[in-house]
């Protein structure tokens, strides 16, 4: 049993005043855990103590080089823990064991040694020398979700610590746990008090963190109605949000495309990836009609490989949902399908002899068309359709013909053609044979999918603000030209 009874607030677990939460294992449905959920009261601290850590702390006004080995010994700290870390993921949400959730060595060694954005010098010729410096945006506050929580929390922590700014981390109900060893890993390393705090929390309450005025940033992956209301929250309050949203992936499969070499690739790295609970998995696999009836028996050889069983073993391919209430709702898309006229290829109902946990076979449905819900929401779960196309034209009409905007691929023997269809593809990630998702490389969506970028550089940026210091130019214009100058040009007399 993993408990842990308190918020994490100014480096040390404290008092809480909320409601206990039983920690259960979607596999077993046994408990495993259990936290406390935080109050509103208790959120207000965590985002008082970070606000306190960010005005009047040490972190912010640290070189980034001691940041850095503050990060880097958090890392040594965590290090000996991820088997242990894994395993306790593994248990919360059922994502198989072989994914090792809790190796954080990539995480920490990538985004903990990320390059600093250096100062730039600008002229305005003949009045002002400049320059242009990044700056910690202020306190984050970083909600993730159950699906990924290592990866997805510390894609925002790391790089927000390494800016300069104070975390409040938000974790899902679902998995709360291994939070707590994070927050005590970099408390071991140094980090000072207030810089990063720990409320797991529903709902209700972790809106009431959006809300906070001490917040100056929110961090948030997850559903996109969610991502909605956080984005009017912070649209009302101007402050800034970064949303990784929903999806509904296509994977265009083209005429030239060798199945014995590609098939395994379209469903386990997109349709079946983490138990087909992830945001960018390719849950509409595209196939031309001339091919329709070959590429579906050789997705049903694929399938028919596939295990699903205790998440622990290393031999298992696919684990149980996170929930029985995200089972129904994965039993419901299924059932909402075949009543508007789809069929079942494969699956389509629960493993045999798995009378514990919320299971669902992996499930191909065909004869279904993109205006269907089936095809059209996101589902979270490890189903795909199959919609058969006539040339590439209509391939990109309905692979474009969603309201989110995450990923997709393109999957063929020519490179060039391949390459050529992925750029007209409107989403953030396209793979070309290849799934393209690494901490490497700028991950966020188009449309409905989310508002800007994790991974990379282009990640790190997010949690900066950009300020400009100006000095009379080098020339010798007097000050007062400067100042008529600009306010001659930003229309000082105007209302506004």
């Amino acid at each position: 049993m993993f408990e842990r009874h308190g918020m994490f607030i100014d480096n040390q677990l404290t008092p809480s005043a909320g409601e206990e939460l039983d920690v259960v294992s979607p596999a077993t449905e046994e408990r495993i855990g259990r936290v406390t959920l935080a109050t509103k009261a208790e959120i207000d601290r965590a985002a008082a103590s970070a606000r306190q850590a960010f005005d009047a702390g040490p972190w912010p006004r640290m070189a980034v080089e001691e940041r850095r080995a503050v990060i880097a010994k958090a890392a040594d700290v965590l290090r000996p823990q991820a088997a242990e870390l894994s395993e306790l993921v593994t248990k919360e949400n059922g994502i198989i064991i072989r994914y090792q959730q809790g190796n954080v060595a990539h995480e920490f060694g990538y985004y903990g040694n990320l390059p600093y954005p250096e100062p730039v010098a600008r002229q305005i010729p003949g009045e002002a020398d400049a320059t242009i410096v990044k700056e910690p945006a202020g306190v984050v506050a970083a909600i993730v979700p159950w699906n990924a929580p290592v990866p997805l929390a510390l894609e925002k922590v790391i790089p927000a610590l390494l800016a300069g700014c104070t975390v409040v981390l938000k974790p899902s109900p679902e998995t709360p746990l291994q939070d707590y060893v994070f927050a005590e890993a970099f408390r071991e390393a140094g980090l000072p008090p207030g810089v990063l705090n720990v409320v797991p929390a529903d709902r209700e309450v972790s809106e009431h963190l959006v809300r906070s005025r001490d917040v100056d940033l929110v961090s948030f992956t997850g559903s996109t109605a969610a991502g909605r209301k956080i984005g009017a929250i912070c649209g009302e309050q101007l402050k800034r949000a970064i949303l990784e949203l929903g999806g509904k992936s296509a994977a265009i499969v083209l005429d030239d495309a060798d199945l014995d070499e590609l098939a395994a690739m379209v469903l386990h790295t997109g349709m079946l990836l983490n138990n087909g609970e992830g945001c960018i998995n390719w849950a509409r696999i595209l196939v031309p009609r001339s091919r329709h009836d070959e590429m579906v028996e050789a997705f049903c050889g694929v399938l028919e490989q596939v295990k699903v069983g205790d998440p622990l073993d290393p031999a298992t391919d696919i684990g149980p949902l996170v929930a029985e209430r995200q089972r129904d709702r994965v039993e419901g898309y299924i059932r909402s399908g075949l009543g508007e006229g789809a069929k079942i290829a494969f699956g389509g109902g629960r493993p045999a002899g798995l009378t514990k946990g919320w299971f669902v076979e992996p499930t191909l449905v065909v004869g279904a068309d993109n205006g269907m819900r089936l095809c059209r929401e996101e589902i979270f779960g490890p189903v795909g359709t199959v919609i058969p196309y006539d040339d590439d034209e209509d391939a990109l009409r309905i692979a474009n013909d969603t309201n989110y905007g995450l990923g997709g691929a393109v999957f063929t023997g020519d490179l060039d053609r391949g390459r050529a269809l992925a750029g007209r593809i409107r989403a953030g990630t396209v793979g070309v044979n290849a799934f393209g998702v690494g901490h490497e490389l700028p991950f966020g969506g188009y449309k409905d999918s989310g508002i800007g970028r994790s991974h990379g550089p282009e990640g790190l940026l997010e949690y900066f603000e950009t300020k400009t210091i100006a000095l009379p130019s080098t020339s010798g214009v007097a000050a007062s030209a400067i100042g008529a100058a600009t306010i001659a040009r930003s229309g000082a007399d105007s209302p506004s």
